[in-house]
């Protein structure tokens, strides 16, 4: 890759210029392979009814993110796919290119009776690089840019005093400043959040010798 090619894709393509994308949804396979509980909820992602809330997160590569969260105590489902730019229902090849905006996520449900927002934040920071912008590690581009979407104000607001917690840590560890980009879905490029195709959906689970990128910091909150 040419340090040109390499620095463009780290550069958020304008909402004017981004791929006009498609009408029409990925299709996914009906249940999460690991978890056995559906990836798709009829009244949206940010609706899957009393007790269970959504988050969207960004922390690179998004095969290994998904691979981290299913592990958590309390987490109902995950999917991945592309949020916090602007085009329309887009393919992994157009992503890739950085003309879509879109950064790799996680869909992440979780069951409020058995963990919360924070705890799954804190294993977030805690397993990849939040100070790295528009790349995580050897993986550079928009694409891979570190993300919090949430589904509502109050959830954001707990995301970014989750963040004002790590830094210290971070600091004292020799890091820069968190990069993290934290909004609500409504207020990140398109405020959607798009599943990816279906191969990627529980991918380290069907390629149990698949690439995973954790550019963690082994940085740890303090207890």
């Amino acid at each position: 890759m040419s340090w040109g090619f390499s620095r463009a894709k780290q550069e958020m393509v304008a909402a004017d210029d981004a791929l006009p994308g498609r009408g029409t949804p990925m299709p996914v396979a009906e249940k999460n392979i690991v978890l056995g509980s559906p990836m798709v909820s009829p009244a949206g992602i940010c609706d899957w009814g009393p007790g269970r809330r959504a988050v969207v997160l960004g922390g690179g590569c998004f095969w290994g993110v998904e691979e981290i969260v299913w592990q958590l105590p309390g987490v109902y489902t995950t999917a991945v796919g592309y949020a916090g730019g602007f085009t329309p229902n887009p393919t992994y090849e157009e992503v890739c290119t950085a003309r879509t905006g879109h950064t790799e996520a996680v869909l992440v449900v979780f069951d409020e009776s058995q963990t919360d927002l924070e705890t799954i934040l804190r294993t977030f920071f805690e397993t990849h690089d939040p100070t790295q912008e528009m790349k995580q590690g050897n993986d550079v581009g928009t694409q891979y840019r570190s993300a919090i979407y949430t589904c509502t104000e109050a959830d954001a607001q707990t995301a970014r005093e989750v963040a004002q917690k790590f830094q210290p840590a971070l600091t004292a560890a020799g890091y820069g400043p968190i990069t993290t980009e934290i909004a609500q879905l409504s207020d990140a490029g398109d405020g959607r959040f798009y599943y990816a195709e279906d191969y990627h959906q529980q991918y380290l689970a069907k390629n149990p010798n698949g690439y995973r990128c954790h550019a963690a910091t082994g940085v740890r909150f303090a207890s």
